[in-house]
């Protein structure tokens, strides 16, 4: 490549596309790789601030930055992903579907500490909208050695660095607990919020309890709303630590697998998450996620919906960045 005045590249063809700014207007593309220059461009170009532009011919080994960027998507390609149109230099992969997005952070940062390879993506475990950016990515110069590209991908392995977790569909079944609710002296006000929580996810509440402050009663309703085929069986009151609050050992003594009572979240450290034997996913909600927009519920949720199923180390995990 040389660098030459743009007064002097009429008829010449771009080797990138040449982005504009307008401030609170435009930011993108004016003129496309391949574009032939003529005489009107030149003042367009001076105005965009591009006074020189590079001409050239590919050389054997140098990748364009187009091209490299279809080597990064590679990395990150996994099923429920596609890629955009590639505009200056970059490419972005976006979501197929409704879904939980994870990234393989430490394979991640073996991309991103080469100093000339970038991909920069939505958090682990970010919920993404149908059509949504997962990730973009592109090589930092205009062109760079195959061969790095090359070892960079054999390094990285096959495994993608994204997976995109679709949605399922699910049956709920609500236990409210509490003796407030259940001698009506107090109208429930957990099933309302949970309702509107549950509102953008595929899934259908398909039964509703309300017992007392009794543990045999809570282990019960737990029983029958497995029976009724829930996936999701939400408990909520009695979670905290007074002498009436007994739906964390109902839900420990029905459980197959029980991961946790606490979490390092506020609000909603008093949580609880639990297996049952046919897989149904148990989770004991306290009195923030009535109360407070986002809590460790809203965490926990959308990778119930998408099948994710979590240890207690991925609880635990959650304290960084946990105070919501």
């Amino acid at each position: 490549m040389k660098i030459i005045a743009v007064e002097d590249a009429v008829g010449m063809t771009l080797w990138q596309d040449m982005t504009q700014i307008i401030p609170k207007e435009k930011k993108g593309p004016c003129f496309r790789k391949g574009h032939v220059i003529t005489k009107e461009d030149v003042a367009i170009l001076l105005n965009m601030g591009k006074a020189h532009i590079y001409v050239g011919e590919k050389q054997v080994g140098m990748i364009h930055e187009e091209e490299a960027a279809q080597y990064l998507f590679q990395m990150c390609n996994s099923e429920h992903l596609v890629p955009s149109e590639i505009k200056e230099g970059k490419i972005e992969a976006i979501a197929e579907k409704q879904g939980v997005l994870t990234v393989d952070q430490k394979r991640l940062e073996i991309v991103n500490a080469t100093g000339k390879t970038m991909i920069a993506t939505k958090p682990n475990f970010y919920s993404l909208e149908k059509g949504e950016v997962a990730a973009g990515m592109r090589i930092i110069p205009l062109v760079m050695e195959e061969n790095k590209l090359k070892d960079l991908k054999q390094h990285i392995g096959k495994r993608p660095l994204l997976q995109l977790h679709p949605f399922t569909f699910k049956k709920i079944g609500i236990i409210t607990t509490g003796s407030e609710v259940y001698y009506k002296r107090i109208k429930d006000g957990f099933e309302p919020v949970l309702r509107k929580k549950i509102t953008p996810f595929p899934a259908e509440i398909i039964a509703t309890k309300i017992v007392d402050d009794q543990l045999e009663m809570i282990e019960q309703a737990i029983k029958e709303m497995k029976n009724k085929g829930c996936d999701i069986i939400l408990c909520t009151g009695g979670m905290s630590v007074d002498a009436d609050d007994r739906t964390p050992t109902a839900i420990q003594n029905t459980s197959e697998q029980f991961i946790c009572y606490g979490t390092p979240v506020l609000p909603g450290s008093m949580f609880a998450l639990s297996y049952l034997d046919n897989g149904a996913t148990v989770m004991g909600l306290p009195g923030a996620v009535m109360f407070s927009a986002r809590t460790v519920f809203d965490l926990i949720l959308p990778r119930v919906m998408a099948d994710i199923k979590l240890s207690f180390t991925d609880i635990a995990s959650l304290g960084c960045g946990g105070l919501l």
